[in-house]
């Protein structure tokens, strides 16, 4: 099969750009390669092959307006930015080529090959690649999302445009006590921020030692160690001990009492995925509180087995990015059940994976590239300075640049303050970006 050959990408009604397909009813639309989710991973994948196409032979399906830069909300927690720095209008990063239809994806229908919207859409496709990445899910901690919608609550959380201001408004406001931070029970993204923002809320305080020699901050952890790379993890553990900041291993939140400023915790074993049937309430009063949220794939991807592993996770090869079952779908990004750290790091590398095996696939053969987990976390240790821990499959340590990447760096930091977010609107939503791998090899020419 020729993948460059004349595609008569759409039927039903024709849509300027950006125009949301849900002003129409029922429609129906047919393309070569329909994209659901337009966010990193999406709209990377969107560029890539809308340029390969004729205009509209790729279809975006995503309902969000807007699009943001996420991993700079960290820096939004701590100050340094406000959200609309992170921000761009949703039809200013797609491709112009592509087809955006504004609406959810309500089911696929992977034997028919075609996807039903929340709003009576259908949409038929040769292939499919799947970047919807994971939702908050406040309702998992009671309490939580009414403690976040107070303004006086001091309850924030950085894994939100609504609420990441507020977590620098707690800080600056905050006269001493206690201030928590926490990580959550379940799979998440871009997890090396929860303790980011502890370590960035201890450097502002510091500036005011009154203030912060009347604090005590505690880290409250679900994981058994503080990283899951252990270079990293053995570097990270002097930094909380340097700033006398408490960390509490198998800590999980499970309620927020925001009337009387309590967190509750529950302590959880080494063999539990979730809290026993016999655990007891750990209480901690606080002040301040921060929180990441626990998260999960969305309804649709949930609720789909014929697609999803029982977690709702997308199902795909790991190496290759390919589903298991569908060898026309592939997935991208957080939604997917590959075993390795949810970032954009992971998602600038597998793109180029999946371009390349999806061509593969359109040529009737079997896919080539393998996806190794690289994924990357620029660890903020202060304002000033942060750890850039680079890794791939079974934490084992994979960096870029020649000098031990476990110990703090400035250049690090201005790395992930200035040089990132222009990588990531300029390069790689453009589809040009697969990964410092290219640099590796300069500096590290004999290295596998």
């Amino acid at each position: 099969m020729n993948i460059l050959r004349t595609i008569t990408a759409v039927s039903g009604p024709s849509l300027s750009r950006g125009f949301s397909a849900s002003a129409q009813k029922n429609a129906k639309y047919s393309c070569k390669l329909l994209v659901v989710g337009g966010g990193s991973g999406g709209c990377t994948m969107a560029a890539k092959f809308a340029r390969r196409f004729p205009r509209d032979a790729v279809i975006v399906l995503e309902p969000s307006k807007d699009h943001y830069y996420q991993p700079l909300w960290t820096l939004v927690g701590g100050g340094e930015f406000k959200v609309k720095d992170t921000h761009r209008l949703e039809a200013d990063v797609l491709p112009k080529k592509a087809k955006w239809v504004q609406d959810y994806a309500e089911v696929v229908v992977p034997g028919d090959n075609l996807v039903k919207t929340r709003e009576g859409h259908e949409i038929q496709y040769e292939y499919i690649i799947i970047a919807v990445g994971i939702d908050n899910d406040y309702a998992k901690v009671p309490g939580l999302y009414e403690a976040l919608e107070d303004k006086n609550s001091g309850v924030s959380t950085i894994y939100s445009p609504a609420y990441a201001e507020k977590t620098f408004n707690d800080i600056k406001s905050f006269k001493g006590g206690e201030m928590l931070f926490t990580y959550p029970n379940s799979p998440m993204k871009c997890p090396g921020a929860p303790q980011k923002i502890a370590y960035l809320a201890e450097s502002y305080l510091s500036a005011n030692p009154d203030v912060r020699s009347k604090t005590h901050i505690s880290y409250n952890t679900c994981l058994p160690v503080i990283f899951g790379v252990k270079k990293y993890a053995t570097e990270l553990v002097k930094v909380a001990e340097r700033k006398n900041i408490e960390v509490r291993y198998r800590t999980v939140l499970k309620a927020v009492r925001h009337d009387k400023k309590e967190a509750v915790f529950y302590h959880k074993p080494d063999c539990e995925t979730e809290e026993p049937s016999n655990s007891q309430d750990i209480v901690y009063p606080y002040d301040v509180l921060h929180v990441a949220p626990p998260m999960l794939p969305p309804r649709f991807l949930r609720e789909n087995a014929c697609i999803a592993d029982t977690a709702g996770y997308l199902a795909v090869d790991k190496y290759t990015m390919q589903h298991v079952k569908y060898t026309n779908m592939y997935g991208i990004g957080d939604c997917c059940n590959t075993p390795n750290s949810k970032t954009a790091a992971a998602i600038a590398k597998q793109c180029y994976v999946v371009e390349q095996n999806l061509l593969h696939t359109m040529e009737n053969d079997s896919p080539k590239e393998k996806y190794n987990g690289y994924g990357a976390c620029p660890l903020l240790t202060s304002y000033n300075t942060c750890i850039m821990a680079e890794f791939v499959y079974d934490g084992v340590p994979r960096e870029t640049f020649p000098f031990d990447q476990s110990k703090e760096s400035k250049l690090a930091y201005y790395m992930k303050r200035d040089l990132f977010p222009f990588m990531y609107w300029n390069v790689m939503l453009k589809g040009y970006y697969h990964g410092p791998e290219f640099a590796r090899k300069i500096f590290h020419p004999f290295q596998d």
